[in-house]
């Protein structure tokens, strides 16, 4: 059974948001826009913003400036906050935020309670909804008497059964096992999808990210570094703070060689290294280069290759993960199908479409 599409996805529009607790600013003269029907994760550390952020769009804060739109609707702005019951939203917690008093079919239908549905349409959608996420055994159930798992899918058939223009996801999944967490997560975004919502979901974990977004947002201190399609984000990230974030497994300091289009060849002592680089860079400038995990490999020589000797080894399915210890630095997850053993001294080709330089920070 899959819920009807019946849902009108609106954009979001959040300009010079600011919010400040005493001198910290959680959101610092913040914009984003999100498309209407796409799925947006906000990723960044904790402190970014991100929590104040959804907890804005919500109704839950109260931002000190700015202004948030729902399609042509203002919401917030100034002298303006409108009760979160009357943003036509609904948002999925990290704790789940179920009534422990009423059953799990009850839970779903407490949203529906404002939309002055009768008996048989509300039961209807409920029942729908509870069996898109499998427990349309468990709606007799109490909180107390499920998973942790059931309930985070009896708080995502409460957020979907009311069919709103937008779908707030609050780290949904940071307090599930890693193998729920992958199950849940296609749910999710299968979902979301399905039916037709704007949804924001934010996360500190880069792999939810990209395994769930049309558009990443990266945060940092209160302020959007960049938004933009995951590959994009992890192709071209805008600066130093953006590539670290979305993934590295190791960095060196070098002194740029030579300058090509958007190729630098860095020299690392007597070893030089191609790298990409979207960043303004002069010969004999000082330079961090970060290595994605996807830019190393073991090879049997090569002049741009350098000697490392193994530290450790970790068996990780489809192969094995290394890490390496060469004369500039430590790298991690240089993937093989066979093992290497530690303590072997082997040759790291990395490859410069995953190797991206910054200039160093002062």
């Amino acid at each position: 059974m899959s819920l009807e599409s019946t849902v009108n996805a609106e954009r979001v529009v959040i300009t010079g948001a600011t919010k400040r607790y005493g001198e910290l600013a959680a959101l610092d003269d913040f914009d984003l826009t999100i498309e209407p029907g796409t799925f947006t994760v906000l990723l960044g550390p904790s402190g970014s913003g991100k929590s104040t952020l959804i907890r804005s769009m919500a109704g839950i804060e109260r931002l000190d400036s700015g202004t948030i739109y729902f399609g042509d609707r203002e919401i917030a702005g100034s002298g303006l906050h409108t009760a979160p019951e009357k943003r036509d939203l609904a948002m999925v917690f990290q704790d789940y935020a179920l009534w422990p008093h009423m059953t799990a079919q009850e839970n779903v239908e407490y949203a529906l309670k404002r939309r002055n549905l009768d008996t048989s349409e509300s039961n209807r959608r409920v029942l729908e909804a509870l069996d898109r996420v499998g427990l349309s055994s468990k709606g007799a159930n109490y909180p107390f008497q499920l998973s942790g798992g059931e309930q985070q899918r009896v708080a995502l058939a409460r957020a979907v059964v009311g069919r709103p223009s937008l779908l707030l996801f609050d780290e949904p999944l940071s307090n599930l096992d890693a193998d729920l967490r992958e199950r849940l997560r296609v749910e999710i975004a299968t979902l979301t999808r399905e039916i037709g919502a704007t949804a924001c979901y934010i996360t500190h974990d880069q792999s939810e990210a990209f395994a769930l977004a049309d558009n990443i947002g990266v945060l940092r201190s209160g302020k959007l570094q960049q938004i933009a399609q995951p590959e994009e984000i992890y192709r071209n990230p805008a600066n130093r703070f953006v590539a670290a974030f979305t993934g590295t497994s190791g960095s060196f300091v070098g002194q740029v060689d030579s300058l090509s289009e958007s190729r630098a060849i860095v020299a690392l002592g007597k070893v030089n290294i191609e790298c990409r680089s979207n960043q303004l860079l002069a010969v004999g400038d000082s330079v961090e280069v970060l290595i994605r995990p996807s830019a190393t490999s073991f090879t049997d020589s090569g002049t741009s290759a350098l000697p490392a000797i193994v530290l450790d080894v970790a068996y990780r399915g489809r192969g094995y993960e290394h890490v390496v210890e060469c004369e500039f630095g430590t790298i991690s997850s240089v993937f093989a199908t066979q093992s290497v053993a530690r303590g072997s001294k082997v040759q790291i080709f990395i490859d410069p479409e995953n190797c991206l330089a910054f200039p160093t920070q002062g």
